[in-house]
């Protein structure tokens, strides 16, 4: 891996409709991904539209949603689809079905968090549950774009996007996950 190319990373979800929708507004957002990340979202069964909440969320957080939509998983696993180097499940769902076959052995982690899209209460509560996911994958994908990807080896690297994913490494305070989003 070298430091002066794009690199494309794929989120997956099951419904792609929040988490994995808001991943890739995240991660494609210039400030975070430093121009290094090209961002994709899909979904074993998507629902066909992009959560309200997740969009308002996104939308006034500074994120353009004009191109956000659900999408199938198996686009990406289609002849002629970009070459994924990451592919994140960011739903246990989803981390637990059989992917496609992925073109180019891209490296994969589960970054599983609770679904928002779940969450139940009032508004106020239930875009709450919008709010903690997007605080959580912003942590996530900050620390994930601040590694040195030129100079780990793929063993080492592979364990560092494992441990990005447990709860621990992603909201444990004066660690690494506070400072990065």
């Amino acid at each position: 891996m070298t430091e002066d190319r794009i690199y494309n990373v794929l989120f997956l979800c099951t419904g792609n409709s929040a988490r994995s929708i808001m991943a890739e507004a995240i991660m494609n957002n210039l400030s975070v991904g430093r121009g290094r990340f090209r961002a994709f979202s899909a979904g074993s069964h998507p629902r066909g539209q992009v959560h309200e909440y997740a969009r308002d969320l996104l939308a006034t957080t500074g994120h353009s949603v004009k191109d956000l939509r659900s999408k199938s998983w198996d686009m990406f696993a289609a002849p002629g689809a970009p070459v994924m180097d990451f592919v994140f499940t960011v739903c246990d769902d989803a981390a637990g079905e059989t992917c496609p076959v992925w073109p180019g052995q891209p490296m994969t982690a589960h970054w599983g968090m609770p679904d928002p899209a779940a969450a139940t209460g009032n508004e106020a509560e239930r875009r709450y549950a919008f709010a903690e996911a997007y605080r959580h994958l912003s942590n996530r994908i900050g620390i994930f774009v601040n590694l040195p990807l030129a100079s780990i080896a793929q063993l080492t690297l592979q364990q560092q996007l494992d441990q990005i994913g447990r709860p621990a490494a992603a909201s444990a305070p004066g660690d690494r996950a506070g400072t990065a989003a």
